[in-house]
């Protein structure tokens, strides 16, 4: 047990995030939407341009089925996948439930890959779980995206599993399958690590709860129901996909988690409940930002975004008033990308594909195209451009800023296993994009 006083544990943990931060800025992704959890990155040389005869440093099959994107730390580049082993037929439905499973087994990994060369150093069997719970085929049992600090990966699959693993051996150093709660459509909600707990949401059809684990045990140091009063009671519209962050708000750390219907935040060291704001919508997926001294939420189906004061107070039941949402829209607005915010402009791509900026401040749209396909991708922002990856394969580079302007727009692959449904990685000034079947590094030779 650490034995020092809380003040030099606070202040020991503050410099070692602060040098860690100045060390890895720029030159990893340690988690969904990278180092600023918002998608942005302070590269200044990737490439606009590729295709599968430019600009690929290498590409790499991946086995198995995943969302999840990729992080990045050293030499090191870690993905998820889960390799499924499908019945031969399916039994049909009961009213109001999900199609019967076609997955009979489904074995989850943790793969590594060379960052210079593409090779896969590492394949860690993680588990094995026979009749999983339903999983609809848009979906897949490794959606949610890992968390990599030195020496630890930590591996999510919502509730079939969590694992710890040491990056050098590739040894499993806990599991948590204990977990649970019904996905109905499968897992997405990806983990974060802040300080030394790593932080879980379980938005499921019957529980919605978010948890707390000790980073070095795996042990829950904390669990907090949501305690939503739903406007309906079917359960299809409680659960949620989104991945919670950790913001300074009135000069203290909170955990920011979205869920169907609502938003609340909690204290990250105890899970005490800070505020809530109601919002609507369910199947919400995207991560809240911040700026200009507001919160930018999004809803999920129907689809809405709405700006919150960040210096707003909760009344005596802990709700957000009405007056604290400064605007909000719903044209135009993603339920599964999650929103990127540069400044004092605000940019989101539809799940059908319409790109469009905003005035951060006050939600007027400066601009607004359509772009092509269909989106789960979230686009990542460096050096003035927009990187949009659609389900397609297809990746639009736009120039950021108040007038449209379409940089380039690039294809990987062919046929139905091209598409992109990971959000891109950045590290040094190459861009990690998983398709459905491999993974690339885009850059210059």
């Amino acid at each position: 047990m650490d034995t020092r006083p809380i003040v030099l544990r606070a202040l020991a943990f503050t410099a070692s995030l602060a040098l860690l931060h100045a060390a890895i800025a720029g030159d990893s992704w340690p988690g969904y939407r990278g180092p600023t959890a918002d998608g942005r990155s302070d590269a200044k040389n990737l490439v606009t341009t590729w295709s599968e005869k430019e600009n690929v440093l290498w590409k790499t099959p991946i086995h198995g089925k995943g969302w999840s994107s990729p992080v990045i730390l050293g030499k090191q580049v870690w993905l998820t996948t889960a390799d499924e082993v499908h019945a031969d037929t399916t039994q049909p439905a009961k009213k109001g439930a999900p199609p019967a499973n076609a997955v009979k087994e489904v074995t989850f990994f943790a793969l590594c890959i060379d960052r210079d060369t593409g090779k896969i150093v590492q394949d860690v069997k993680l588990g094995t779980e026979a009749n999983p719970a339903y999983c609809h085929p848009f979906n897949s049992y490794a959606s949610p995206t890992p968390f990599i600090e030195q020496n630890r990966l930590y591996a999510h699959f919502g509730s079939h599993g969590t694992w710890c693993v040491d990056t050098d051996s590739g040894k499993v150093l806990w599991e948590r399958k204990d977990l649970k709660c019904d996905h109905f459509r499968g897992p997405a909600s990806s983990p974060i690590v802040f300080g030394d707990l790593v932080f879980l949401i379980f938005d499921g059809f019957d529980l919605q709860y978010v948890a707390a684990l000790d980073k070095t045990s795996g042990k829950t140091v904390w669990k907090t129901d949501r305690k939503i009063k739903y406007s309906n009671d079917n359960g299809d519209i409680k659960k949620a996909y989104a991945t919670p962050v950790v913001l300074e708000i009135g000069g203290r750390q909170q955990l920011v988690c979205p869920s169907a219907e609502c938003t609340m935040a909690y204290d990250p060291k105890t899970g005490e409940e800070l505020w809530r704001v109601t919002h609507g919508g369910m199947n919400g997926s995207a991560r809240a930002v911040m700026g200009n001294g507001m919160l930018y939420l999004t809803a999920g189906h129907p689809s809405k975004i709405i700006a919150v004061k960040t210096d707003a107070k909760p009344d005596s039941t802990g709700m957000l008033p009405k007056e604290a949402v400064v605007w909000s829209a719903t044209k135009n607005v993603p339920t599964r990308p999650s929103v990127t915010l540069d400044g004092d402009l605000l940019y989101m791509v539809s799940d059908n594909a319409i790109a469009s900026c905003l005035e951060a401040t006050t939600g007027k749209v400066l601009w607004s195209e359509r772009l092509d396909g269909e989106f789960s991708s979230s686009p990542v922002l460096a050096n003035g451009n927009l990187y949009c990856s659609n389900q397609q394969g297809k990746t639009f580079v736009l120039s950021a800023g108040k007038t449209f302007n379409a940089v380039a727009e690039n294809r990987l692959g062919e046929g139905k296993d091209a598409g992109v449904m990971a959000s891109p990685a950045i590290a040094g000034d190459v861009l990690f994009l998983r398709t459905k079947t491999h993974l690339y590094a885009l850059g210059k030779r």
